[in-house]
């Protein structure tokens, strides 16, 4: 079967939405993680953008890792296809804002290039937690990593998207070249700063003249990003073939809804994308925190509870029994931690939240939201639990969660199943949990000892590690399944 390209788009089926605008305009972007969540959010605002006939706003990708994405794209001529699916409805339309996708590690003169062009206004980038390389309990640059380690040894071959940002604007600098605004979109809270002081750190490492700079003319915006995408499964990819008669190797799967709130402020040409729908605001933080403890920590919560039951998908582990009434009992203790967001109703995001974690149509891993706990956990639910602490409340339904993530690193789920740790810091829980005895207060105090994701204040506070303690025990005397359960009705 032909793949698809901009040669043969006139062959796709009449309903499916192709857009018209001139893919040979400027790229005014640069995009770092061309990953599928990207290309079912940014991407497909700043096609709905140039499809209303503002120009410039081309993308250009860069893969910081492999070639997987480009071998997907390229010979497509980088056009791939959203499906958007809800229950048995869906919705197929394809994206066209990504010019080519430039893979770092084989070139990375090409990407410093693609940052330093006139054309190129914004940056954007996922890069997930890790791509940072900042130490967590400080939120600085990680200086004793290796990969930040190389880049100061050589910032003309960079390999973290810290080094490249930072060579590329040094080339702008001494092309007589105002900065880029460098726009954040990982689910993160004060995705905005973190994405600073990455690359101020960087830069100050390498020169200093460069940061004084950066920290004054580059701008720096937070962003809110909310998009539910799964990963493209090949049976996927065979049923569009089969629907379309082209071959996308590309595509990505989603929900209807999207969200993006943006902070407005911006150091060279601002994109008008107040009207594709996104809110420009100034005051994101409400916002993100609000996403990142009621969906994010309730998704994560039901990633290793629900993988521990046998679960697969998200949507049966919603509909399992007592989890609804978890579920609820999460968001009251979060929402409880939450301030006002302007145009927010918590309410009603909570209700939208379950219709989505519901939607069959998605097929929503488990494990893939899984990955990474060490980096996600500390916003979604670590924080949470530090605020009610300080308010003297407890958190059951808070602490199950973290009790369920360090029950999942045992790699095997209540009903014998097995599982790899997908984690930067796989190897050290495998070493803490190797030293330590089989009850749970000696499993709780080797992974409470991990100070770069748990700090030392909630090692040191006995109702939160009595807690901890004896969620950990219910799931490892009775299982997932049962202990959920014990909040029916609760």
């Amino acid at each position: 079967m032909k793949r698809m390209n901009s040669a043969n788009l006139t062959e796709l089926p009449g309903d499916i939405r192709i857009p018209a605008y001139d893919r040979s305009q400027p790229a005014g972007i640069v995009h770092l993680g061309v990953g599928a969540f990207h290309r079912a959010h940014q991407a497909v605002y700043f096609d709905a953008l140039m499809s209303l006939g503002e120009a410039g706003w081309m993308i250009r990708g860069a893969s910081l890792r492999g070639v997987g994405v480009s071998d997907q794209l390229t010979p497509q001529d980088g056009l791939y296809s959203v499906v958007i699916r809800d229950g048995k409805v869906e919705h197929v339309q394809v994206i066209a804002a990504i010019r080519d996708v430039m893979i770092a590690p084989q070139d990375p003169r090409a990407l410093i290039a693609a940052l330093a062009a006139p054309e190129t206004q914004l940056v954007t980038m996922t890069v997930t937690e890790k791509g940072y390389h900042l130490n967590p309990a400080t939120g600085a640059l990680d200086l004793s990593a290796a990969a930040i380690q190389s880049d100061l040894g050589d910032m003309s071959m960079p390999q973290t998207m810290p080094g490249f940002l930072v060579a590329g604007l040094a080339a702008r600098r001494a092309a007589d070249l105002g900065p880029f605004t460098i726009l954040s979109c990982d689910n993160l809270p004060h995705n905005g700063v973190r994405t600073r002081n990455a690359v101020v750190g960087m830069a100050r490492q390498a020169d200093a003249e460069l940061a004084a700079w950066i920290e004054e003319h580059a701008a720096f915006p937070s962003s809110m990003v909310d998009r539910i995408v799964p990963a493209t499964t090949a049976d996927d990819i065979a049923s569009l073939e089969a629907r379309i008669g082209l071959r996308d190797e590309g595509m990505v799967k989603t929900e209807p809804f999207s969200q993006w709130v943006v902070e407005d402020w911006f150091c060279g040409r601002r994109p008008a994308l107040d009207r594709v729908g996104v809110s420009l605001t100034n005051d994101v933080v409400a916002w993100e925190k609000t996403k990142l403890r009621l969906l994010n920590g309730a998704h994560s919560s039901l990633a290793y509870l629900g993988g521990l039951a046998g679960y697969t998908f998200v949507h049966e582990a919603v509909d399992a029994p007592g989890v609804l009434d978890f579920i609820n009992r999460l968001w009251d203790e979060a929402a409880e931690t939450l301030g006002p967001a302007e145009g927010l109703d918590v309410l009603a995001y909570r209700q939208s939240l379950l219709e989505r974690f519901r939607n069959p149509a998605l097929n929503h891993r488990l494990r893939q939201i899984a990955m990474d706990g060490s980096q996600k956990l500390p916003q979604r639910l670590l924080n949470t639990i530090r605020d009610r602490v300080r308010r003297g409340d407890d958190s059951p339904a808070l602490v199950l969660g973290v009790a369920g993530w360090i029950h999942w690193l045992s790699g095997t789920d209540d009903i014998g199943g097995m599982h790899a740790i997908d984690d930067p810091l796989a190897s050290r829980f495998a070493d803490r949990l190797a030293r330590r005895g089989s009850p749970a207060e000696a499993i709780v105090q080797a992974i409470l000892g991990l100070e770069e994701m748990f700090g030392t204040d909630l090692r040191a506070n006995p109702v939160f590690v009595d807690a901890l303690v004896a969620a950990l025990t219910d799931l490892m005397n009775h299982g997932a399944a049962a202990t959920i359960r014990k909040f029916r009705n609760a």
